[in-house]
């Protein structure tokens, strides 16, 4: 009955979270969910507001433009020379998307031939797969290990698969790590880049969610990135937006255009009332970021705190919400918290095969949910 492709999907991580904890809930169990990283802080009502006003002019109900509104394009252009100092043609280098995740599952189909190598971290992002193998590309997973701070060593990659790969993948701040990037590494990625005439796309979706004064670049941000790859970033995460589906990828023209032509023949473009929005959001004051953040900061000190209360060796995230926990074994860990505790964690090979012995959670509940659920976990005495 399924296209033959269907057989090389996995069911979909978090959608399996989801039917797990259902199953919980269904027997009375109260679930302290740390598992997807979808923020629980309001949309801040500035933002709302706008789309208030922009949903109650009819101009704005017709079909948007595919490519994204102009001053939707400028404000975009705008954020990213005040936050990166990048400077960007919001015509031809800015592309609105619904969602990073829009433009991750999108481009392959793009630059990606049948029985080509896409070059993906794991663990990472599953998009980064599932939309090379809609692609009928195959994956080279580079792992990501943490005696190498959780970065890709792009010369252990075969020189086979290096010249047959169309695509490298890149993610910093990195979901599910949490690691940063370390000086010097975007250079390396140029280098590898033209060396093998590869496109760079880089996943910076966690760019504002950052801690103890640490800011996050931009990929284009490094010499002759922009003649090489794109970036995928969105409101999402940093203005608590998931469900708005609102995002960009910005710099090459030409990788633009291939991508820009493939989501113009699958959608119509973002609503232009949701557009609206995220103009006031990007243009408007960031304080409501900087207020985010230090909520985030309290939870991530109390969960990482309480684990290294339990016995568990983990480094303090500099930045995203994601704590990335070492474990024996990540389903049968992630099946105990479940049973035994009512508490949701990611597993790590969920994310790819290098993402066995890790599980990852999220700091998107309260202190005090996340206070419950280490003393939860002491009770079970891991």
């Amino acid at each position: 009955m399924y296209a033959s492709r269907m057989d090389s999907l996995p069911p979909y991580l978090f959608a399996r979270i989801d039917e797990m904890k259902a199953e919980q809930q269904k027997k009375g169990v109260d679930i302290i969910d740390l598992g997807v990283g979808d923020p629980d802080l309001p949309t801040p009502p500035h933002i709302v507001a706008a789309l208030c006003k922009a949903a109650q002019d009819p101009e704005n109900h017709h079909y948007p433009s595919y490519a994204g509104m102009p001053a939707y394009k400028s404000a975009v252009a705008g954020w990213y020379k005040k936050r990166f100092g990048v400077t960007l043609d919001a015509g031809k280098e800015v592309l609105a998307l619904m969602g990073s995740k829009d433009g991750i599952a999108h481009i392959a189909e793009a630059f990606v031939n049948p029985g080509d190598y896409v070059l993906a971290p794991s663990p990472g992002y599953p998009v980064y797969r599932t939309g090379t193998l809609f692609a009928e590309g195959r994956v080279h997973e580079m792992p990501l290990l943490r005696e190498n701070n959780f970065v890709p060593m792009l010369a252990d990659i075969p020189k086979k698969v290096a010249k047959e790969a169309k695509i490298l993948y890149i993610n910093y701040p990195n979901n599910p790590t949490a690691a940063v990037a370390p000086p010097g590494f975007y250079k390396e990625v140029v280098d590898f880049a033209n060396e093998h005439d590869i496109v760079v796309v880089s996943d910076n979706a966690y760019s504002e969610i950052a801690y103890d004064g640490y800011r996050a670049p931009s990929f284009l941000e490094t010499k002759g990135a922009m003649e090489v790859g794109i970036e995928m970033h969105s409101l999402s995460k940093t203005y608590n937006m998931t469900g708005w589906r609102i995002g960009m990828a910005v710099g090459n023209a030409e990788i633009l255009a291939g991508l820009g032509r493939v989501k113009t023949n699958v959608d119509s473009g973002v609503f232009n009332a949701v557009q609206h929005a995220a103009i006031t959001a990007l243009s408007g004051p960031q304080d409501c970021v900087a207020e985010a953040c230090k909520i985030y900061q309290e939870r991530r000190d109390v969960l990482v705190k309480g684990l290294r209360s339990l016995g568990f060796d983990l480094p303090t995230p500099k930045a995203t919400f994601y704590v990335w926990l070492p474990v024996k074994d990540c389903m049968a860990f992630s099946a105990q918290l479940l049973n035994d505790a009512g508490i949701v964690a990611t597993p790590g090979v969920g994310f790819g095969a290098s993402g066995e012995g890790y599980v990852r959670f999220a700091i998107t509940r309260p202190v005090a949910r996340i206070q419950e659920a280490i003393g939860r976990m002491r009770r079970m005495k891991l």
